[in-house]
């Protein structure tokens, strides 16, 4: 029976459950962060799963009982009991089913982890650059909805307005989890506002999400770090032009994926604070190494899913907004929409949740649950 083969496969969780349980809180687990942290991920995942092992099978002993009750009992309303019981239940099995095989696919480590967004226009000069503001606006609103904590790390605005690179810092709770399935090429079809003959023009902007690395996820040597100061041009009143608040860092760093050495600049002005800008400067450095380092794992994924929503394809045209007939369109999974000045407002969560089907639909085939 399907249900005894799924029960067979949760086996010897409770033992892995307690061993986990007693190991968190070993001083010398403690000690070592890295560890610790996964350790601790792993123990929350185990007791979801195991909660709903335990609420899946006293609904099947549940089930079991009523049904030998129809099947033995004489008495009329004892049997009318059972039944009703067999007619609500029997409806949740399945249900809790594929709620327990999506809980068995392992999850990504990536997605509780804090992310980097970054935009930035393409093709299609000052439009490409307006368009990537509206996506900018977009995502700060979106974020605005979940309660995360969006701040501007960097941003390079476009002769028009609108930006020709904005970067993100986002904080809060699985945002790298939900928000990487925007990485990718985002086409806009509109009429730019320099256009005088009404045309409809293309133009496109790219967005990357990167899960933020946490400081011992990378090994980097500070002290090989080059830093500059310099003062930060922009809104900020007489600070700006007073203060070497802004940083700047120069790291040498070789690619453990392909051999070759390169120099990593980083600008950080987001604050007036040069401590805190150094602190962020830092975090970007980590970031940018762990994505590369991390980018055949990325490849991996992205060979063995055609939907690739979680893949941070950047060069696959993911999704289409067509102002003229307010139409939205993810090419990935064929999602079509007509409510583009709500999309465009931060109502997003619709799509994403469409392509969170689509991947776990993919990763039940894969490990065929």
């Amino acid at each position: 029976m399907a249900d005894n083969t799924l029960l067979q496969r949760l086996e010897g969780l409770d033992a892995r459950f307690e061993e986990i349980g007693t190991l968190i809180t070993d001083p010398a687990v403690i000690a070592d962060q890295q560890r610790y942290v996964k350790l601790t991920k792993e123990y929350k995942s185990l007791e979801v799963l195991l909660q709903a092992k335990n609420k899946y099978k006293k609904l099947l002993d549940d089930l079991k009982e009523a049904k030998t009750l129809l099947e033995t009992e004489s008495d009329a309303d004892l049997r009318a009991m059972a039944r009703e019981e067999i007619d609500a239940n029997a409806p949740l099995v399945p249900k809790m089913e594929e709620e327990i095989k999506l809980l068995l696919i392992p999850e990504d480590p990536e997605d509780s982890k804090n992310a980097v967004l970054e935009i930035r226009g393409g093709t299609g000069g000052d439009e490409a650059a307006l368009f990537a503001g509206d996506l900018a606006r977009m995502y700060i609103r979106f974020c605005e909805t979940k309660g995360w904590n969006i701040q501007m790390s960097s941003c390079s605005e476009g002769a028009s307005g609108g930006y020709k690179e904005v970067i993100f810092s986002i904080t809060g709770n699985n945002v790298y989890g939900t928000l990487k399935y925007e990485s990718g090429v985002h086409r806009v079809q509109r009429v730019p506002v320099t256009e005088t003959q009404g045309r409809v023009h293309t133009s496109a902007a790219s967005v990357a999400v990167l899960p933020e690395a946490e400081p011992f996820d990378v090994h980097i040597n500070e002290g090989e770090i080059k830093w500059d100061t310099f003062r930060s041009s922009g809104a900020g009143g007489q600070n700006v032009n007073k203060v070497n608040s802004g940083v700047r860092l120069r790291y040498m760093w070789t690619n453990p994926n392909t051999g070759e050495e390169q120099e990593i600049l980083i600008e950080c002005t987001e604050t007036r604070d040069q401590p805190k800008n150094k602190e962020r400067a830092l975090a970007r450095l980590r970031t940018f190494i762990y994505d590369n380092e991390h980018q055949k794992y990325v490849d991996d994924i992205s060979n063995r899913r055609k939907t690739l929503v979680s893949t941070g394809d950047r060069s696959a045209k993911i999704r289409t907004y067509n102002y003229p007939q307010g139409r939205i369109t993810d090419h990935r999974i064929g999602y079509t929409i007509y409510n583009l000045p709500a999309f465009m407002d931060g109502d997003i969560q619709d799509c994403i949740d469409h392509l969170i089907v689509a991947e776990n639909a993919e990763k039940l085939k894969e490990a065929e649950l």
